[in-house]
């Protein structure tokens, strides 16, 4: 099997359309915040962490959140499209969430760390399984035979 079936093959069940919704949404809408709202989830945010460069950070961030996030959106490349998306989160986690479980305990940052913990599983699941039927991948990996 070539290296583009194998990237491209995805399971046949349709259900996997609302973790890529869900995913998508989340990274998407958080790009862009980055972009419209860059003092409280922008730079702002990035300086405030401790990043060099925050302003090029959050834009460069922003950026891979939201044309990723259309990638597993509408299915293309999505086996290869999680993979900055789980960095993002690991990023996330390290610079954001580690700090709280340091300073304020387990639960603390087990709450705080609740909705990057889903993405990066939903994220792990998308890389197993692919995208489902109705994506661009199942197109391109059936299409070209």
């Amino acid at each position: 099997m070539s290296l583009k079936k194998t990237l491209l093959r995805t399971q046949d069940f349709t259900s996997v359309l609302i973790i890529r919704f869900a995913v998508s949404a989340v990274f998407i809408t958080e790009g862009l915040q980055k972009f419209i709202r860059p003092e409280i989830t922008g730079a702002g945010r990035f300086e405030q962490i401790g990043f060099i460069w925050p302003a090029v950070t959050a834009h460069f961030v922003g950026s891979f959140e939201i044309i990723f996030g259309f990638f597993v959106l509408f299915g293309f490349w999505t086996r290869l499209a999680v993979l900055p998306l789980i960095t993002v989160m690991i990023v996330a986690v390290y610079t954001t969430k580690l700090p709280i479980l340091t300073n304020e305990g387990f639960w603390v940052a087990a709450h705080a760390a609740r909705t990057d913990f889903l993405l990066f599983c939903s994220c792990l699941f998308l890389l197993i399984f692919g995208a489902g039927r109705l994506s661009l991948d199942w197109s391109l990996a059936n299409g070209s035979k």
